[in-house]
């Protein structure tokens, strides 16, 4: 869970950790000049060192969380760069986004702390949104068929599932099968550390 500093900006452990091997991919899939949207930014720290490591994309940070969306205002205040625009309130289960077009999609371990339904939203999104040949970038943990769930990675699942029954690592087929059936091609899987995959999808 995010920890709290004096002000609004909230903390969490693991963006430290994956940031950087996250920003590797990015750096390769995302285009030379471009606004990217970033579904369920949370605390906002990818959002404040993504948008100052790429300075050249206009990054669009949202979350359905008032407590979220305050504390990514708090980095923007406290250490973003200009191009680091203010958060928007966005449930990714609702159809109705505040915004309609973007150049690129990110989205950093949501799919499996939300209910499948905002799965469903996400890729109905990008459907929606992303020009032929753009990208949504996926990073978290994931099931894939025909191989055993890491002993991390199970343990996880069941501590997400004791939370909320409707939480949990996800099939990568399934979320395959769900982005293809919005117009969403799976183009790449990168082996992260700690367990973890960026999935990358084009729309077609």
């Amino acid at each position: 869970m995010p920890s709290r500093s004096d002000d609004a900006r909230q903390f969490a452990p693991a963006t430290a950790r994956n940031r950087e091997p996250i920003l590797a991919v990015l750096r390769e899939e995302l285009p030379e000049s471009s606004t990217v949207l970033e579904v369920a930014s949370g605390t906002g720290e990818h959002a404040v060192h993504f948008a100052t490591a790429l300075p050249h994309l206009s990054w669009q940070p949202t979350d359905p969380s008032p407590e979220a969306r305050a504390s990514i205002a708090a980095w923007r205040e406290s250490e973003g760069s200009a191009n680091l625009l203010a958060p928007l309130e966005l449930d990714a289960a609702s159809d109705a986004w505040p915004v309609i077009r973007a150049d690129a999609m990110v989205c950093i371990n949501m799919i499996h702390i939300s209910p499948w339904a905002a799965t469903e939203g996400l890729m109905r999104g990008a459907g929606r949104l992303l020009w032929s040949g753009a990208p949504l970038i996926l990073y978290g943990p994931y099931r894939r068929a025909g191989l055993p769930l890491e002993p991390s990675n199970a343990a996880f699942d069941e501590s997400l599932k004791a939370r909320d029954p409707r939480w949990g690592l996800r099939l990568l087929e399934d979320v395959v099968e769900c982005a293809a059936a919005n117009g969403l091609d799976l183009a790449r899987v990168v082996e992260m550390p700690a367990n973890n995959l960026t999935v990358i999808f084009r729309k077609n």
